[in-house]
């Protein structure tokens, strides 16, 4: 599709835009450097969420902390009318870091490995740009978001009331396997449900030496976690991806003794809603079944923790001309596949339609993966992102805010 060109007054306004992006971008990167060097965990991202605030307060925005526990919400514009929103997570992991960076985390095994300091300095960056538009014709707001990573801040906001009244939603997530400059457009389906799976294996204990005597829970769990793979690839439809991980197994006392529980936690992705909502029936019977066969019991407890991330086409539309016109067509690349991946964004857009985009960072020898401790974004995607999102969210108020 052939994009429209742009009118000499838009391509006065974007080079104001770009003009005052390259005088703050200096400082916005260190202050990203300080967020790297000083990572929160999930929930306590009590000194991420002040440095947020204050800086805000200073550009003028009107502020709420302690929305959803340790979440921002701040909002610039009109009292009243359309109200468009950028939400962007602030958590680290408690990973630790292997990068060499001379900003590199002061706190051991804790680590910015996901991006989510580049996040919440994109998001200062934009209200820094739109907090020097002369007049702005609609409402932002702002929502800095704890505890992505457990999948539970976004419940926190949304309940909070952090998306009441919002018109639209749009979001970001860096992605290493996309060269910096660049943005990953996709509509529809970008990520996929989770949940968490709990298996409790309860056998009989023994002898070690007599195992006929017992009920085994360890010969079981193991039968569990590779009769699951196996399961899938004949009783689910292949076109419908499902993949079930087991990241913990816990169980036995001894060396020589039968243990009579293992305790197995993982977790389940899927990309279809309605296959998503017969899986923990089907993962209860096929376990159920598994144990019965040799003699023991299961306990089951499946939680959903993020539906999809579904993009809105309108939204996507418009993020992507604005990241046609920032960056050129070259640089705006198609997400041809969703990620099994999950992010709870999804459980903003419940009610609010949305957007997020991919944000490139990998350099010219590549980027190790999210979650790695020698993660290390290149810098120069920060004010990629900020150029994108203060343009869609300006089109935004553009195209609404008189509607």
């Amino acid at each position: 599709m052939s994009q429209p060109e742009m009118s000499q007054p838009e391509i006065t306004e974007a080079s104001a835009l770009s003009d005052r992006l390259s005088r703050e971008l200096p400082e916005l990167l260190e202050l990203r450097r300080h967020l790297h060097a000083h990572p929160e965990l999930s929930g306590e991202e009590h000194q991420t969420a002040a440095l947020v605030a204050g800086e805000l307060r200073q550009l003028g925005w009107r502020v709420r902390e302690g929305v959803g526990r340790t979440g921002v919400v701040a909002e610039l514009g009109p009292e009243q009318g359309p109200t468009v929103g950028l939400r962007v997570d602030m958590d680290a992991l408690p990973v630790e870091e292997r990068t060499g960076l001379p900003y590199a985390s002061t706190r051991q095994g804790l680590m910015h490995a996901c991006g989510h300091d580049l996040h919440t300095c994109t998001g200062l960056g934009v209200a820094r740009l739109l907090a020097q538009e002369p007049k702005l014709g609609g409402r932002v707001r702002l929502l800095f978001q704890p505890a992505e990573e457990l999948a539970q801040g976004a419940v926190w906001m949304r309940d909070a009331g952090a998306v009441d009244g919002l018109a639209a939603l749009y979001g970001l997530h860096v992605v290493p396997n996309l060269p910096v400059g660049t943005v990953g457009i996709r509509r529809g389906c970008l990520t996929a449900a989770a949940g968490v799976l709990e298996v409790v294996v309860q056998g009989e204990g023994g002898h070690g030496a007599r195992p006929h005597q017992s009920v085994d829970a360890v010969w079981l769990a193991a039968r569990v976690i590779t009769e699951l793979q196996q399961t899938i690839a004949r009783r689910l439809d292949a076109l419908q991806p499902v993949v079930i991980s087991f990241g913990k197994v816990d169980g036995g006392r001894a060396f020589n003794v039968i243990a009579d529980q293992v305790r197995l936690l993982g977790t389940v992705r899927c990309l279809d809603l309605q296959q998503h909502a017969q899986l923990p029936a089907w993962i209860e019977e096929t376990v159920q079944g598994i144990c019965a066969s040799g003699g023991g019991t299961a306990v089951v407890n499946y939680r959903c923790i993020a539906p999809p991330v579904h993009n809105n086409p309108q939204l996507t539309d418009l993020l992507e001309r604005c990241a046609v016109d920032c960056l050129g067509r070259d640089k705006v690349l198609p997400v041809e596949q969703p990620s099994l991946g999950a992010e709870d964004f999804a459980e903003l857009l419940r009610d609010v339609p949305g957007m997020m985009v991919r944000l490139g960072v990998a350099g010219p020898e590549g980027c190790a993966p999210l979650h790695n401790g020698a993660f290390a974004l290149e810098e120069d995607a920060l004010g990629v992102g900020i150029a994108v999102l203060t343009a869609t969210l300006l089109a935004w108020i553009a195209e609404n805010a008189s509607s």
